[in-house]
């Protein structure tokens, strides 16, 4: 019983060990995710605004993952991990694509989701890397390889028909981030509405305002019906307080100025939910 016991535990181990020890996938940061240093600010800034554009043209997706190493971990399954955690391309479209590159392995891979798979074949993205990434890696540009690589597949996904992106709204579901931006418009509108209006009718009015302008930046109703009510409340609070303020020798209001948390470059860049089965193809220099 005891060696029944220890030969299960040893399958065990082995099979779950090796799982422990797969190299996490990094988070989703931007369209561009160098581990490594290895591209500049400006190249990284160059490829992104590429990506970015094609995504706004055509509603594809493209990634780029510059890794030190996947650790002994074949680079295609590393890269499918990736691909099904980050979900570039679009719902039911499935048009992303995902370029990985595993810098000290000197390994890469283009992974392809199911609906690219037409233009972006496994033929086709050997031939990227043979023909456009390789031979600038070998010879110490790393940028300049990844820059062509993903001009080839911009390339070629440009001329694929696929469906056309939705019209790009301006994302309001981080409300509460602009709660600055909110409280300043409150502030200089609900002044004026209300020395028009009196405390009451012109704190509603500044609501009304307000959620009519987020309704048209935003199209989303919730959105614009939160940051009218806010704007509401903003405004009767700025009224108590001056209020207040004028009976107890004034309201001093934070000169100092408000510690905006700054946001991170990624420019809020999240996968559309597409799937990847395993096409693609891998090389290395």
């Amino acid at each position: 019983m005891k060696v029944l016991r220890a030969v299960v535990m040893a399958l065990l181990l082995g099979w779950v060990l090796p799982a422990v020890a797969l190299v996490a996938v990094p988070q989703l940061t931007g369209r561009v995710v160098d581990q490594t240093g290895t591209l500049s600010s400006g190249d990284a800034a160059q490829l992104t605004q590429r990506l970015a554009d094609l995504e706004r043209r055509k509603g594809s997706q493209i990634a780029v993952l510059i890794v030190p190493t996947t650790d002994g971990e074949p680079i295609e399954q590393f890269s499918l991990r990736v691909a099904e955690a980050w979900k570039i391309g679009r719902k039911k479209v499935d048009d992303g694509a995902l370029l990985v590159v595993a810098k000290n392995d000197r390994r890469l891979r283009i992974e392809v989701g199911y609906g690219l798979e037409g233009v972006l074949t496994d033929v086709t993205t050997k031939r990227i890397i043979d023909e456009a990434i390789t031979p600038k890696f070998k010879s110490g540009d790393f940028a300049g390889g990844v820059s062509d690589g993903v001009n080839r597949m911009i390339g070629l996904i440009n001329g694929e028909k696929l469906p056309e992106p939705e019209p790009a709204h301006w994302d309001g579901s981080g409300l509460t981030d602009a709660f600055p931006f909110w409280l300043a418009l409150a502030f200089v509108v609900s002044g004026m509405l209300r020395g028009l209006l009196g405390r009451l009718i012109g704190s509603i009015a500044t609501g009304v305002f307000v959620a009519g302008l987020a309704w048209y930046l935003v199209g989303i109703l919730s959105i614009a019906l939160g940051a009218g009510a806010l704007a509401f409340v903003i405004a009767m609070f700025i009224d108590f307080a001056s209020s207040s303020g004028r009976g107890s020798g004034g309201w001093s209001g934070s000169s100092g100025s408000s510690s905006s948390s700054s946001s991170s470059s990624s420019g809020g860049f999240s996968g559309g939910g597409g799937s990847f089965g395993g096409g693609g193809a891998s090389g290395s220099w």
